[in-house]
């Protein structure tokens, strides 16, 4: 794949279009993963308890991860933003595994914002609202 019209302008695909030929179901399972991922590490690393000022660090090294594994197998997605602009110079098979890079990445993250609520346990932070005298739950 290469960054060019012709070559698929590095847009995400499964099977022929996978840049190293992988099936649909290894790429659905690894955009999943990568997505679930990404999104735990964003929810932990921004948690009320995490220590101050190092979520940017966490989250870059993350997603340069991320682009390790993923990259060879899809061109990574885990952001249907990221997919749908290349898909939509390219066209055609492009645009036709396009669903695939959206339904990952948001069943990846559901998936991770379930998990992490389960497993942290704990309620988001209680904030007070300006000109009220009583704390709120954030949701």
């Amino acid at each position: 794949m290469s960054f060019d019209l012709a070559g698929g302008f590095a847009a995400n695909g499964y099977a022929e279009h996978s840049p190293g030929g992988y099936s649909l179901v290894a790429c659905l399972v690894t955009e999943i993963v990568m997505s679930f991922g990404f999104l735990f590490v964003i929810l932990g690393s921004t948690h009320g308890n995490a220590p101050k000022g190092f979520a940017p660090v966490a989250i870059g090294l993350c997603l340069t991860l991320i682009h390790l594994i993923s990259i060879p197998i899809t061109n990574t997605s885990v952001n249907p933003a990221r997919s749908t602009g290349p898909a939509l110079f390219v066209g055609g098979w492009a645009l036709s595994q396009l669903w695939l890079f959206w339904v990952a990445p948001i069943a990846g993250a559901a998936l991770a914002g379930v998990v992490y609520r389960w497993v942290g346990g704990d309620e988001p932070a209680k904030i007070a609202v300006t000109g009220s005298a009583s704390p709120i739950g954030v949701h």
